[in-house]
């Protein structure tokens, strides 16, 4: 293989080599920190860039986006002296690749050890029930506290979220009791007023069934009153319009004693002994004898 080919390909791959060095393509959501001669130059955003070659080199590629880092559940101890396991979840993004590059050894760590210190910070001024029912204000505190510790960093901490809280077990034992009894305890309150509602109702119900048991009987009662009232006019009526007419006809005193002697038949009717004694006696003796006479005749 002759000298000037060989010549020719080394110079082709140092070429080569010097381009790649030289243009850089940063891809979105990414920034690179450049470095010329072991000194921060500048920092490269998304795009086309060109280098000069041996001299710049990148000493960091940063990641713009979002980024979410679950840390191990940290032990605290609360005020009342309760030593739990607390699991955080950061929520960050990096606004200042150099000040990310250059101002903390180990960004990451340095967040996680910063978490797990304020959350003991925070913990310990709260009691046990506290910190299980307050979340939020856990929350709300420690991401103001690692927003304000993380700006020299160039990091933005956007969102802390309490991921879970593990108490001790014989907390945990004596928290399900507390919560069954208490679950007993509104079960039962539920069952009695049911029961309380269901006896309302029951009485109430009696009780209109006792007015409307009333009001019948009472309707009845005065239907009944107002018929008797209306039959004994009708009779009265009856009775008015028959004397009317008896009047009308003027009739003798024959027919008037024959009339009373059926009502003395009527009103002998019966078992029990009677003595009537009619206040026209010696009249009624001279009928009698008169119609004694007539039947003789007729013999």
């Amino acid at each position: 293989m002759p000298f000037g080919f060989i010549l020719s390909a080394v110079f082709i791959i140092i070429v080569i080599i010097i381009v790649l060095n030289t243009i850089k393509i940063v891809p979105q959501s990414y920034a690179y920190v450049v470095e010329r001669l072991g000194a921060y130059n500048h920092t490269m955003n998304v795009g086309l860039h060109i280098m000069v070659p041996f001299v710049d080199r990148i000493s960091n590629r940063v990641s713009l986006k979002e980024q979410v880092m679950d840390f191990q559940p940290q032990p605290v101890i609360t005020k009342d002296n309760v030593t739990m396991q607390i699991d955080t979840v950061v929520y960050f993004q990096i606004t200042d690749p150099k000040l990310f590059t250059y101002g903390v050894v180990r960004p990451i760590n340095a967040i996680e050890t910063l978490t797990a210190t304020t959350l003991r910070n925070i913990i310990g001024e709260l009691e046990l029930d506290e910190t299980l029912t307050s979340r939020d204000i856990i929350n709300s505190r420690m991401r103001s506290i690692l927003d304000e510790a993380t700006d020299p960093w160039g990091i933005k901490v956007n969102r802390v979220e309490v991921k879970n809280i593990i108490p001790p077990r014989d907390i945990q034992e004596a928290m399900e009791k507390q919560m069954r009894a208490e679950r007993e305890r509104r079960e039962a309150i539920l069952v009695a007023e049911g029961r309380k509602q269901a006896a309302i109702l029951n009485a109430q119900g009696d009780k209109e069934s006792l007015v409307l048991r009333a009001t019948a009987e009472k309707e009845a009662a005065i239907a009944r009153a107002e018929g008797q009232a209306e039959a004994l006019r009708l009779v009265y009526e009856a009775q008015g319009k028959a004397i009317n007419y008896i009047n009308a006809a003027n009739p003798n005193d024959a027919y008037v004693q024959l009339e009373g002697l059926k009502a003395l038949k009527d009103l002998s009717n019966g078992t029990a002994t009677k003595i009537i004694v009619p206040s026209n006696l010696q009249g009624l003796a001279g009928t009698l004898t008169s119609a004694a006479e007539i039947l003789k005749e007729d013999k």
